[in-house]
């Protein structure tokens, strides 16, 4: 019982933040299966990447409905981001303390501040005015850095896209998580099968209940945002990830 109690609340944690903001569950699930479980650190990612999988998927889905996925600029971004997260696995191998395993927890926190503060406002009209070509060349740009970036310090996947989605290419919040979370559910699956390829089959009850919880989770968050306003939305996603940076501060450092 008690596993699945802090599973669950792992999964809404993760769930709101998937459908509400494209955020990888890694950020949420991770660090409450270590501290709570006693759960084996590269076990947890790999729980935690298989309930993205799903999350991120059905999210995907639900915002690929209502016409909010760049879908096509989301592939060129995607293949960027495969590659050069592998490249900057393979830097960070080789230099001494490059991790940053606190970096997502913060890039939470500020992003849920910013949306507060300084709302995303963008509407798609003035996300068409972008030329075809400078669109594409800024999707390769920036799934290069994204990519680079979280295979160098390990972490910030789903919250540096939706930072440079909506603060550099310029694209309307609804949009930005859609496409995020679209790039994400292929992501979070290649990052999932190499976990389980080289370190086994996780605890298989910790795996499902995460699974079903945030898979749940994400859904609503996913419908909701969907049909709430620009300004409902910023305030909504601003509160979620206010509020799961701070906890997750909380689990880690107090």
């Amino acid at each position: 019982m008690y596993k699945f109690i802090i599973c669950f609340i792992a999964g809404i944690g993760a769930g709101l933040g998937t459908g509400f903001a494209g955020m990888s569950a890694a950020a949420v699930i991770s660090p409450m299966l270590i501290t709570f479980l006693g759960t084996p650190a590269y076990e947890a990612v790999g729980i935690a990447l298989a309930s993205d999988v799903l999350a991120s998927a059905v999210s995907a889905y639900t915002y690929g409905r209502n016409k909010n996925i760049d879908i096509k600029n989301g592939l060129v971004m995607m293949v960027m981001v495969l590659l050069m997260t592998l490249f900057g696995s393979w830097i960070a191998s080789m230099v001494p303390n490059t991790t940053m395993g606190s970096f997502s927890v913060f890039m939470t926190l500020f992003l849920g501040i910013k949306f507060i503060v300084k709302p995303v406002m963008t509407t798609k009209e003035s996300m068409g005015a972008v030329s075809k070509r400078k669109r594409l060349l800024q999707s390769i740009i920036c799934g290069t850095a994204i990519g680079f970036i979280c295979g160098f310090i390990g972490a910030g996947g789903g919250m540096m896209m939706l930072l440079i989605l909506t603060s550099i290419l310029g694209y309307e919040l609804k949009t930005a998580v859609g496409t995020s979370v679209f790039i994400m559910a292929f992501t979070a699956f290649t990052g999932a099968v190499s976990h389980f390829a080289i370190g086994g089959m996780p605890d298989v009850w910790s795996l499902a209940f995460c699974i079903v919880s945030t898979l749940l989770w994400a859904r609503i968050a996913a419908k909701f945002a969907n049909k709430a306003s620009a300004i409902t939305l910023n305030r909504a996603t601003g509160v979620v990830l206010a509020v799961l940076g701070t906890a997750i501060l909380a689990v880690n450092y107090l």
